[in-house]
């Protein structure tokens, strides 16, 4: 028997058994609609995490007193940490920790910070807000902010502040801009500069920044202590090695080992590929979930398939006794069930990518507020889910379709 002859026998079979089948192809339809949503909207969350976290500059490290309990080390020991992020004091870095990071090869600059956070009040409003005293010869270098107005902070520069974007736009009643008086604790500044919008995962948005010695005068903090340091690195490729470096270094100058280290050393490239391992196994969890419904569809495969046997066996009877071959009941059979894969397959792809497209335009965010959702539609993905549901298809209708060609004609014939 021809195989285009099969094909016709196939189509036909799906066609007079319109409703069975029908319901067959809506619970594939459903699988693959739901894996293509889910999988493109993980993505989409993922590119657009990573170009944010990619804002943050990937070739910066950053090392701060207090050690990390919830990045760094699960489990009871942590609690035991002298300078565990949770304890009530941390132990501050110095300028022996400063000069140990300065002789590691490969550093290009070491941004000095120190920080805390203090009521800041504006046009008869206040408002409890991070504050950043930076090493301004070296901020420029170690920062990824833009200016929206004004300038960055440069040396000389006293009582002067630059605020992010989102201190100057949503915490206050009134914006904040360039030129503008604010008073903290007690003491007055004027706006040099306000930072563009970095995004969601921005931490510069939500600061204000002023030179290190301001920022010491007004937390009452000695010269030779810091919070927390940001090293950029000359060569991106060597963060992680770098990374390793400073841990090694800092523990000796702090006498501390790696299970008493009071102090955290974390690269945003090392914050990515967290971020990214992480939304990559939600991503396949839910896709998995979603799949559960192609396996459901794939037993209304099955069950379609033996109904049709069943209702088609005088009709195998008859085309063994004209001389159909096993083989060519076989390839009917599998036809069909891969018919119904690839028609529920591909209005599957059309609904998902409908819904994946559609997400974006209607603004849909997680969060109140928020960045609304993007989508990255794959290719590779809609091909896969068109390949597997045939696949799904033909496997369902394996075992329908040889007990269909293992029926002996006079049986067949027989049947009512």
């Amino acid at each position: 028997m021809r195989w285009n002859k099969a094909f016709k026998i196939a189509v036909n079979i799906i066609v007079h058994s319109k409703i069975r089948s029908w319901l067959t192809i809506i619970g594939i339809v459903i699988g693959v609609a739901a894996i293509i949503a889910i999988v493109s909207i993980g993505n989409g969350f993922q590119k657009n995490i990573q170009q944010q976290l990619g804002g943050l500059g990937s070739d910066t490290i950053s090392i701060s007193s207090g050690f990390d309990r919830a990045s760094e080390c699960p489990g009871p020991r942590c609690r035991q940490r002298p300078g565990d992020a949770g304890a009530a004091t941390k132990n501050p870095l110095t300028n022996r920790e400063l000069q140990a990071i300065r002789s590691i090869p490969n550093i290009a600059a070491v941004n000095t910070v120190v920080s805390q956070s203090n009521q800041v009040y504006s046009l008869g409003e206040t408002a409890t807000v991070n504050i950043d005293g930076v090493d301004v010869k070296v901020w420029k270098e170690t920062t990824t902010a833009a200016m929206n107005q004004g300038r960055l902070l440069t040396s000389g520069d006293i009582n002067v502040v630059v605020v992010g974007s989102v201190i100057a736009k949503q915490v206050f009643k009134q914006p904040i801009e360039v030129n503008r008086p604010i008073t903290i604790n007690g003491r007055a500044f004027k706006v040099i500069g306000v930072l563009k919008e970095s995004g969601g995962f921005g931490a510069e948005d939500r600061k204000i920044f002023m030179p290190i010695e301001t920022a010491r005068d007004v937390f009452n903090k000695t010269s030779s202590q810091y919070d927390s340091f940001v090293v950029k690195v000359k060569d991106e490729n060597q963060v992680t090695a770098i990374e390793a470096e400073i841990n090694k270094k800092v523990d000796v100058v702090r006498h501390v080992t790696p299970d008493t280290r009071d102090f955290t050393v974390i690269s945003m490239k090392t914050i990515q590929e967290r971020v990214s391992a992480i939304l990559t196994g939600v991503t396949l969890f839910l896709g998995a979930i979603a799949a559960v419904s192609l396996l459901v569809g794939s037993v209304g495969i099955a069950n379609t398939m033996f109904t049709s046997v069943l209702e088609k066996t005088k009709e195998i009877g008859i085309m063994k006794a004209l001389g159909a071959k096993n083989a060519d009941i076989l390839t009917i059979f599998l036809m069909n069930s891969g018919l119904v894969g690839l028609v529920g397959g591909a209005l599957g792809t059309t609904v998902g990518v409908g819904i994946a497209v559609l997400i974006p335009k209607l603004g849909v965010s997680f969060v109140q507020g928020g960045q609304p959702l993007n989508t990255d539609i794959s290719s590779q993905l809609i091909i896969f889910t068109l390949v597997f549901s045939i696949v799904l298809g033909m496997v369902a209708g394996a075992v329908p379709a040889y007990r269909a060609s293992k029926l002996k004609p006079v049986d067949a014939l027989r049947f009512e």
